[in-house]
């Protein structure tokens, strides 16, 4: 990293501090998960706090991460012994106290904490071995409920669950039934050099350029899809709109894919860079680092939502339920959206530092959500018979573009 980079980066960890972020650990990152993923689901994007300190790419690193709690965890998921197995993204619940506070505060004991950095790991992980709760994209969310991994929850045993947005609790209801517990939430922006980059583009413009970074995940297919001028669900798309899409994509063999917040910064210090897609709070914090970024006007945008779902055979659901209502209450949603940056599904969480993260999400503005087309597992509503590719081709074509 040359020294304009790192000046860059230090002064965006800076800014992420001033905004309630807590300092990294040692050797922790968190990763997209769109981001997310995240596949986003779509999984969350990485603190920016952590930007100096970013896992270095091609170093190998373990599909799960286990922190013991006490003792050594039991085989299965938690049942009556008033302990809990949990496995989230790395960073999305241990920070500033929250599992111990939890531990104290509900007197249920974490007995098994595994955390993963990617979507791909979050699914391996999965199907190793049972889990009390998991937090989900909307990909890993479908398949999940589809494949009867998670059981129904009862919203009436989560307090505060009303106070949750509505559009997101909706999100993981399946023939009437609650499947998931909106936890937090983003959306992509394209991020663009103003001195770079003169007039007011637009995204045909950003996925015409050579010197762009994006995001790598399958479900990007949905934001050329939109470039390209798909007027329904981006998320539904025909294999006319689906060819359309990745030929878009392939106009520029060169493009980067990020996998790390690092490519980002690193593109906009050094001026090699003229469009990015990121997320809103990363907006906030190059602008803040007196970078001359703004996001390209569209009307609309992609996004996700993730959620916290209850894993099937867990007879005894106590201490389970008791996580659901914690991550849903408003004060540990507010230390997530400070250490993570990312948006809170509660809006009760939107208060004094975190309010500006809020604002650059638009979490109080229902309009401005109403124009992000969140991310379901392609191609939800619309039956492949139809004409609707289903999301194994997303993932094909999208291994071959970026191979």
């Amino acid at each position: 990293m040359d020294r304009r980079t790192r000046a860059l980066a230090l002064a965006v960890a800076a800014l992420a501090a001033s905004l309630g972020a807590a300092g990294p650990s040692a050797g922790a990152a968190v990763a997209p998960a769109a981001v997310p993923a995240p596949v986003p689901g779509a999984v969350p994007v990485a603190a920016a706090s952590r930007v100096a300190l970013p896992v270095p790419q091609g170093t190998p690193s373990p599909a799960v991460s286990v922190k013991p709690r006490k003792s050594v965890p039991p085989p299965g998921p938690a049942q009556s012994d008033g302990t809990l197995q949990i496995l989230t993204y790395r960073g999305y619940a241990d920070y500033s106290g929250t599992t111990s506070d939890f531990e104290k505060t509900t007197g249920c004991r974490i007995a098994r904490y595994d955390t993963v950095q990617t979507a791909d790991q979050m699914a391996a992980a999965v199907r190793g071995r049972p889990y009390d709760v998991i937090s989900a994209g909307p990909v890993l969310a479908a398949d999940l409920i589809a494949s009867k991994q998670v059981q129904v929850i009862d919203p009436n045993k989560v307090p505060g669950y009303d106070r949750l947005t509505k559009r997101f609790r909706e999100m993981t209801v399946r023939s009437g039934k609650v499947y998931g517990v909106p936890y937090l939430w983003g959306y992509h922006e394209f991020l663009y050099d103003s001195s770079r980059v003169k007039g007011e583009p637009t995204l045909k413009d950003v996925f015409g350029s050579g010197h762009v970074v994006l995001r790598d995940s399958p479900l990007t297919i949905a934001d050329a899809a939109l470039a390209d001028g798909v007027e329904g669900d981006p998320f539904e798309l025909t294999k006319h709109e689906l060819d359309g899409a990745v030929d878009l994509l392939e106009e520029q063999p060169g493009r980067t894919y990020w996998t790390s917040s690092l490519d980002l910064v690193k593109g906009f210090a050094t001026g090699s860079l003229d469009y990015a897609q990121a997320t809103p709070y990363y907006r906030l914090l190059l602008q803040q680092a007196g970078r001359p970024v703004k996001a390209v006007e569209t009307p609309r945008a992609t996004g996700w939502v993730d959620s916290w779902m209850l894993g099937a055979g867990v007879p005894n659901t106590d201490c389970a339920y008791r996580w659901l209502a914690y991550t849903a209450s408003a004060t540990v949603q507010r230390k997530a959206v400070a250490w993570l940056g990312l948006a809170p599904a509660n809006p009760e969480a939107c208060v004094k530092a975190t309010q500006r993260v809020c604002d650059a999400y638009g979490v109080e503005d229902p309009e401005r959500i109403g124009r992000i087309a969140f991310a379901t597992r392609p191609p939800d509503g619309c039956k492949p018979k139809d004409g609707c590719p289903a999301y194994i081709a997303w993932a094909e074509r999208w291994r071959a573009l970026v191979k």
